[in-house]
């Protein structure tokens, strides 16, 4: 028997984390100020990442008939694709916030570090949180660059947010 690694979320029952529940509750209430402050609770937070089936290749009845059916299928991480033509890729804080925009979807527990990695592998602009609800959530730009890199945001003095190097 082969021993799977532990991914690092033992007992997690898929819950929103509960300080990542009061700031973004915070954010929905007033958004601009409190960007910077919802994002450095998020940075530590674990998100769940919807894979996908994907249909690889179709195989057609040799009968003629002209009947497709699946002949494999792959998995995949979602992408949404904005009216502006950018790319974000879909993370949740909660399985039932993603249960909410797809019950199909498998969930992939993540640190909000990985998913961030992730996002800027596959070329897309932002990571965006909870499309579905209560709260969307957008990392973005720098933000989804730092984090990506293994950047920490930290308010030194209040109301000054800067990106330091995470000590590993």
């Amino acid at each position: 028997m082969r021993d799977i690694p532990d991914p690092g979320f033992v007992g997690d029952d898929g819950a929103v984390d509960p300080a990542l529940a009061v700031a973004l509750a915070a954010y929905d209430d007033r958004p601009e100020p409190l960007h910077r402050a919802t994002l450095a609770v998020f940075q530590h937070a674990r998100v769940l990442v919807p894979v996908v089936a994907v249909l690889g290749e179709v195989e057609y009845d040799e009968a003629g008939t002209g009947l497709a059916r699946e002949k494999t299928s792959d998995m995949a991480a979602v992408l949404m694709q904005g009216a502006d033509g950018r790319q974000a890729l879909l993370a949740f804080t909660c399985a039932a916030s993603l249960r909410t925009w797809n019950p199909e979807a498998r969930p992939v527990p993540v640190t909000v570090g990985q998913a961030a990695q992730a996002a800027v592998q596959d070329n897309a602009d932002a990571l965006l949180v909870d499309v579905a609800g209560p709260v969307l959530f957008v990392v973005e730009g720098e933000d989804l660059r730092a984090i990506a890199e293994g950047f920490t945001l930290t308010e030194p003095t209040p109301g000054r947010w800067e990106w330091v190097r995470s000590e590993s």
